[in-house]
């Protein structure tokens, strides 16, 4: 059985999320100066990552079960 490129990209879309999931929480610690200016924009950028995550997931799935 062969690995399908697509698996690769779909866990690096997978790690992606986990790191700026990782990233926002570590933001908490940084004081409410650094909180303010970026937690909303790594909320924004995981929101995206989680979108583009999905949709890659459900392509894989969608080709995997065609038989391709």
């Amino acid at each position: 059985m062969t690995v399908d490129p697509l698996f690769y990209i779909v866990l690096a879309a997978i790690g992606l999320v986990a790191v700026i999931l990782v990233a926002g929480l570590f933001s908490f610690t940084r004081g409410p100066e650094f909180r303010l200016k970026y937690s909303n924009k790594l909320m924004r950028a995981r929101i995206a990552a989680q979108l583009v995550a999905v949709v890659l997931i459900v392509i894989y799935v969608y080709i995997r079960r065609q038989g391709g």
